[in-house]
């Protein structure tokens, strides 16, 4: 396996969930997707962030924990490929973006405990659209409390991740611009990720435009 543990990743209204789920299929591949639903703090969060990013913040954390532990019976073992669509330090960095600084030093002190415990991605894949496509897509699934989302919390989040991504010397991150690509109805936008994947790259930020 070239790449064992292959994670997609992108803000909110990307399609990571959409290229993940076509490349589990590829690949034949492992699949986890982030579940959302079952967050009681969520909707509430939408309405007064300041009340609520806490509980919502520790509660994804612990569901993306037990989530990746439990996916697989020996991570260390790995019989087949496993693509993730969230990397586990998204809980850190939407809680840097959503907490006040009391908070976060609470909320990193336990996500520096349960960190070293999951295994790390052999390749990170990144979507990039521009903001009017963010939410165009927001909009188009239609989910009731991400329709509240503005554009400058979308632009703070991708911040946070381009920060991290610039000190991430592990493995390398393929940063993909796709505001003008369909890789859900276009094959040709599709095959040009999968062609890029197929690619040795070094550890770092390798940039490319889908179109």
């Amino acid at each position: 396996m070239a790449h064992p543990i292959i994670t997609v990743e992108g803000n909110i209204g990307s399609g990571k969930t959409s290229l993940s789920e076509r490349l589990a299929k590829d690949l034949n591949a492992t699949l986890i997707l982030e579940t959302f639903a079952d967050n009681p703090f969520l909707q509430k969060f939408f309405v007064r962030q300041q009340d609520y990013a806490l509980g919502m913040e520790m509660f994804f954390m612990a569901e993306r924990y037990e989530q990746i532990k439990d996916a697989v019976p020996d991570w260390d073992q790995l019989q087949q490929p496993v693509v993730i669509d969230y990397l586990f330090t998204k809980s850190l960095l939407y809680a840097q973006a959503n907490l006040d600084e009391d908070e976060f030093h609470v909320f990193g002190k336990i996500f520096d405990i349960l960190n070293p415990k999951l295994p790390t991605p052999d390749l990170i894949i990144y979507l990039h659209s521009n903001l009017d496509r963010l939410v165009a897509n927001i909009h188009q699934r239609g989910r009731e409390f991400e329709l509240t989302v503005k554009k400058d919390y979308l632009q703070k989040i991708e911040g946070q991740y381009m920060r991290y991504f610039e000190q991430q010397p592990d493995c390398p991150v393929l940063l993909l611009d796709v505001s003008q690509a369909d890789f859900v109805k276009q094959e040709i936008h599709y095959r040009q990720i999968h062609a890029l994947m197929d690619r040795q790259h070094q550890s770092g930020i390798h940039r490319y435009t889908i179109k």
